[in-house]
């Protein structure tokens, strides 16, 4: 099943996917006359950022549902989903930018090896019958760390909608510390703590994120809940081969 995949388009202010480096996509509307409009596109959508991830994920949580979780993903397909979600590390700053490259690092590896193994399972079964599952820099260990990394994420939209307070130091702490600080080093630890002061506003997330105070409550919903079937998913791939999930 193909799944959709989109470019981002900037509606007022410049979005955090604008002030990435020049893989950026951007694509400005061009003036048109009255009597051009006629001619424009009715069904084109314009995606911010974050309706695009949660669009992606929407996506493989209907395919999931629609297959069973007994379902071989395709890497390739699960990699393009994962790839946008690199935009929204960049709108939290500092803080979790050591999360930001690692992510990113984790999502290039693993889909340059899509046109070799093809599947997630693939993948892991290759690592478990070279005794390289936990082996760092193995394909099994990247896939693990992306999917703390799309955890990690979710809980920060949920601890965000959870409260109205203007700034993100505690929602941002409680999510780290709950998905990715027990299986970081104290020094990484220490470095994502220091930097949470840096972390942007309420206000300035939601601008950064090209949303609304509507929209963004939306679109965060909208990804929370298409990606727990697709984290429970990732999970399984690991306990079904009696691989604990404590690294």
């Amino acid at each position: 099943m193909a799944l959709k995949f989109y470019s981002l388009f900037s509606r007022t202010e410049r979005s955090c996917s604008e002030e990435k480096s020049e893989g950026s996509l951007t694509n400005p509307r061009v003036p048109m006359d009255d009597d051009d409009d006629v001619f424009e596109d009715s069904n084109s959508t314009e995606l911010t950022p974050l309706s695009a991830v949660a669009d992606a994920f929407e996506d493989l949580s209907a395919l999931l549902k629609a297959k069973g979780f007994d379902f071989d993903l395709d890497l390739k397909t699960f990699c393009g989903a994962c790839s946008l979600v690199s935009i929204l590390f960049g709108c939290l700053g500092i803080a979790f930018k050591f999360a930001e490259l690692e992510y990113i690092s984790k999502v290039r590896d693993l889909t340059g090896a899509s046109e070799s193994y093809g599947t997630l399972n693939n993948i892991i079964d290759f690592d478990i019958q070279n005794d390289s599952v936990k082996t760092p820099g193995s394909l099994t260990r990247n896939l693990r760390r992306v999917r703390q990394g799309l955890d990690l994420i979710r809980a920060i939209f949920q601890n965000f909608l959870s409260t109205d307070d203007y700034y993100l130091k505690e929602a941002a702490s409680t999510a780290y510390a709950k998905t990715c600080a027990p299986y970081h080093t104290w020094a990484v630890r220490t470095a994502v703590y220091a930097g949470m002061y840096a972390l942007p506003t309420r206000d300035q997330l939601i601008l950064k994120l090209n949303e609304t105070d509507e929209s963004v409550e939306r679109e965060m919903i909208r990804y929370i809940n298409a990606s727990l079937p697709v984290i429970e998913y990732i999970d399984k791939l690991y306990t079904s081969r009696n691989i604990s999930l404590d690294w």
